[in-house]
């Protein structure tokens, strides 16, 4: 769930009040373990930039628009624990 959030939390924010109004839907995920988490694990994504543009797409052509981001899970010390890709969906809602 926290490697969801680290993409969706940058997701949201480029939806957020935007006109016209965008969805976003989790249409695959994959995940690599690396190994045990045995404390706290720190999932991160860099991937703001690809978001940003995909939301931009989707909000000027009306199609949905699919980007794939990775969230790197790290422990305490920054070993890498685990990767995860998630691939967003984004699609113009149309007007009422």
């Amino acid at each position: 769930m926290a490697a969801e959030m680290s993409t969706g939390a940058l997701a949201l924010s480029n939806i957020y009040k935007r006109t016209p109004p965008i969805s976003m839907l989790v249409v695959k995920m994959e995940a690599t373990y690396f190994k045990k988490a045995t404390g706290t694990t720190i999932f991160s994504c860099e991937d703001g930039s690809k978001i940003r543009e995909a939301v931009n797409h989707a909000a000027s052509g009306g199609e949905s628009e699919s980007v794939t981001v990775k969230s790197i899970g790290k422990d305490e010390n920054g070993a890498l624990i685990a990767e995860f890709l998630f691939t967003w969906s984004f699609k113009s809602k149309p007007k009422r």
